[in-house]
């Protein structure tokens, strides 16, 4: 007999999958005419709640409770009483901080409006009936999209802010925004920073280092030693190819290899190819394989040692994951060549990947992939636009109205200027990442995939990890990167941090003083809940580089002599930061 879930689903032929209908019959369309869902998602929860009248009627009486409540607030108002805000802006939500959106009774009542029925609409989308959990989530991003770039800020006769500005100017500020329009026009582009703003190898990414290893997939610098002596076990950083690698490397301040460097280790990172469309058939395996294994076995021969420590940010940390499991079956557990581990903002679970769900389905990348097919990659642009519009506010609107309404410069932020240096992702090693690890979330799953001639199980990694996320991550959840806790094998020991601020703020966090930032730290049980966890980690001010590097010495070993770049068989290349940074 089959299971009765089996036969529920399949009884007298009717389909009861999470997807309804109507989401059926707007997938067939949506996939040649809108594959990511920016107006189907919409008009499908619209359609949705048309076809019940009894949901809208509650939902259309709590609207009109706001209506009631917003004009008894208008009339106050309009006579000059006191009267408390109907609907405040989000903590986040920056874009009526001026005081004339409150000391303004007509602009207080402009941005009230706004507010009341943007945060009724999207709360509707959310209780959308006859939708699935996914496709709700889906109308309510695409949903807020829309209503942030129709907010009264955006444009000229609705914000006081510029035109106080455009009159105090004498309408130089319109005029400058002119200029600063045509000047993303010509980029594509709403810049955040200038394009000039710095220079890499001489403002960004100047620690003292040398290039010592190069193949067609990266090169990997090492840098100088600061120290009379070093950790006996070197630390290999596998950065993120979606991004360049001088996230880690931005000013002396914020430098972390400098830090590390300072702190008495021996520290080599990864800079990554920007591949173009001759790179279009290198796969997830060519990275592993040519990648990490290739960078792991070299410092191991080039430091004489058995071992190396290894650390991995974002999608880095993913292919660390996999060189992990792969490892561990490869060479076996006792001739592996990595004692310890590091993960910064890591998805291993892909289930709950956050607002970026929004790009992940079969539509979506089959478009992604065509497009994929043509050029041999997705261009970096591509990219950074799907990320910038998960935080569309901050992100991109915040830009628009600075450079085209006030007429303001761009500020030089080194942050913002690394984000902007793009980079492409090789056709068959992206589709396979969306497919494999998004798509079907297939790495937490034993022997489900094949890399590099091994099958993947992430229970075979017993080495320490150290992992660190950041509290308001929206593309690596630390609720979801805390899951690696769960597929590692019991025996690993782990140590997982919780850091304030975001996914790049997080990790690129020095110790100052007094401290901006804290975290909290603890050690969890392999099935022990985030919650849980939560609830008894400590949490410390500061920076938890300090926490890291107290957590990594041992790990490192004994204090020896560094590698010299003076010695005549050390295999130097060309000075940091080496020449595929510089690739565009």
């Amino acid at each position: 007999m089959g299971n009765g879930y089996s036969s529920a689903r399949s009884h007298r032929g009717v389909d009861l999958s999470d997807a309804s209908p109507l989401e059926n019959l707007a997938g067939a369309i949506a996939k040649h005419v809108d594959p990511f869902g920016v107006t189907t998602s919409v008009l499908n929860a619209q359609a949705a709640w048309l076809s019940h009248p009894q949901e809208l009627g509650r939902a259309l009486t709590a609207l009109s409770g706001d209506i009631v409540a917003l004009q008894t607030h208008v009339m106050r108002r309009a006579l000059g009483f006191p009267s408390d805000d109907v609907v405040t802006p989000h903590e986040d939500d920056t874009r009526f901080a001026d005081p004339v959106w409150s000391e303004s009774a007509t602009w207080d009542i402009v941005k009230e409006t706004y507010l009341a029925f943007t945060h009724r609409l999207e709360d509707m989308c959310y209780e959308t009936p006859g939708l699935s959990d996914k496709e709700r989530r889906r109308a309510a991003f695409w949903f807020r999209k829309w209503l942030n770039a129709v907010a009264p800020t955006n444009f000229f006769w609705s914000n006081p802010v510029a035109m106080k500005k455009f009159v105090e100017s004498n309408g130089d500020s319109l005029k400058k925004g002119v200029q600063y329009m045509m000047r993303d026009m010509r980029s594509k582009n709403v810049r955040m920073v200038e394009e000039d703003a710095f220079t890499v190898g001489k403002d960004l990414a100047t620690t003292p280092g040398t290039v010592v290893f190069r193949n067609r997939m990266l090169e990997l610098i090492h840098y100088a030693p600061t120290t009379e002596k070093v950790h006996k076990t070197p630390l290999v950083i596998v950065t993120p190819w979606i991004n360049k690698y001088y996230i880690l490397d931005l000013t002396a301040k914020k430098s972390m290899v400098k830090w590390l460097t300072d702190q008495g280790f021996s520290v080599f990172i990864t800079s990554w190819k920007n591949p173009a469309a001759e790179m279009g058939n290198t796969s997830f395996d060519d990275y592993l394989r040519d990648g990490v294994d290739a960078v792991v076995n070299f410092v191991c021969k080039l430091c004489k040692v058995p071992q190396v420590a290894m650390a991995a940010y974002c999608i880095g940390g993913t292919l660390a994951a996999t060189y992990m499991a792969w490892a561990n079956r490869h060479y076996g557990e006792k001739k592996l060549p990595v004692a310890c581990w590091t993960l910064f903002t890591t998805l291993s679970d892909f289930s709950k990947p956050g607002d970026i769900e929004v790009f992940i389905d079969e539509g979506s990348i089959r478009s992604l992939e065509q497009s994929m097919a043509k050029k041999g990659y997705l261009d970096g642009s591509e990219m950074a636009s799907s990320f910038r519009l998960l935080r569309s506010n901050s992100l991109i609107w915040h830009y628009f109205v600075n450079s085209y309404l006030y007429g303001e410069p761009l500020p030089p932020f080194d942050v913002l200027f690394w984000n902007m240096d793009t980079t492409r992702m090789p056709q068959a090693m992206h589709s396979f990442y969306l497919r494999e690890m998004y798509l079907n979330n297939n790495l937490m799953k034993r022997d489900a995939l094949t890399i590099a001639g091994e099958p993947i199980d992430l229970d075979r990694i017993t080495q320490p990890l150290y992992a660190v996320t950041a509290e308001d991550d929206h593309i690596a959840p630390w609720r979801q990167c805390y899951r690696i806790r769960k597929y590692v094998n019991v025996k690993a020991p782990v140590r997982f941090v919780l850091s304030t601020s975001g996914h790049i703020l997080g990790i690129v966090n020095p110790p100052v003083n007094p401290p901006k930032r804290s975290f909290w730290v603890g050690e969890p049980e392999r099935n022990e809940h985030f919650e849980h966890w939560f609830d008894r980690a400590e949490k410390k001010p500061g920076s938890w580089w300090d926490d890291w590097v107290a957590w990594l010495r041992p790990q490192c070993g004994p204090m020896v002599a560094p590698l010299s770049p003076q010695a005549k068989d050390y295999p130097a290349i060309c000075p940091a930061p080496g020449t595929y940074v510089l690739e565009k």
